[in-house]
């Protein structure tokens, strides 16, 4: 008895700090997971982190404003059609044969996980949209095989969804922020944009392994 006394102590000690250890990294692991998502205010991308949301109002001031454009499907896309929800924008050309293809294979990998889920949309306006018409877009969206009911091509006044772009949504941060409605709108940006219509992240539409990291900020947001 004596003999077995202090072996058997020695076990519970190491399943003792085995299991604290697992309880430590298992509680930080999930509170890495919960982590809050930074706010944009400005062109220049700088993060703003704020734990307490009552002060979101008055530090984050930015929000995307309200908009209408016609979609692929020639109905109307307003501010009131998506709020309350989250989104993800994007500024492309159907004609584009640069970037825009990647732009949309890598949107569509984060909208087919999440093709079901109503509270998230996207939209991708057009930035030649005396060029891209509804039947266009409607081609388009057949062409990329896209069939997520809540992701809508938009089109209109040029110079409208120029403003919306680089004054909303920063799209071409702080150096198109300066530019003019003149002058061609091109950008790789995906923009994420909260229930508040406030901006919370920024990443490059042409690479597939930042999508998956949007798909867990959204899932992020989602739980706020």
């Amino acid at each position: 008895m004596d003999y077995w006394a202090p072996k058997i102590a020695k076990m519970f000690r190491t399943a003792f700090l085995l299991l604290s250890s697992w309880f430590i990294i298992n509680c930080s692991e999930k509170a890495s997971d919960t982590m809050a998502l930074p706010y944009y205010n400005a062109p220049d991308f700088t993060p703003v982190f704020i734990q307490n949301e009552a002060e979101v109002k008055e530090k984050i001031p930015h929000t995307i404003r309200d908009f209408s454009f016609i979609n692929q499907d020639s109905a109307l896309i307003s501010q009131a059609t998506i709020e309350g929800k989250i989104h993800v924008a994007n500024f492309i050309f159907t004609s584009c044969i640069s970037i825009c293809p990647v732009m949309t294979k890598n949107m569509k990998l984060v909208s087919d996980s999440l093709k079901n889920d109503g509270s998230v949309a996207f939209l991708s306006y057009s930035v030649t949209p005396w060029i891209d018409t509804p039947s266009v877009l409607t081609a388009f969206k057949v062409k990329n095989n896209i069939r997520n009911p809540h992701w809508h091509f938009l089109t209109g006044n040029r110079s409208t969804i120029y403003a919306l772009a680089r004054q909303s949504y920063f799209a071409e941060e702080d150096i198109g922020f300066s530019k003019d409605s003149s002058e061609f709108l091109h950008t790789e940006h995906f923009i994420l944009v909260d229930k508040t219509k406030r901006i919370r992240g920024v990443y490059n539409g042409t690479l597939s392994l930042e999508m998956q990291q949007l798909i867990e900020d959204i899932k992020t947001l989602k739980a706020e």
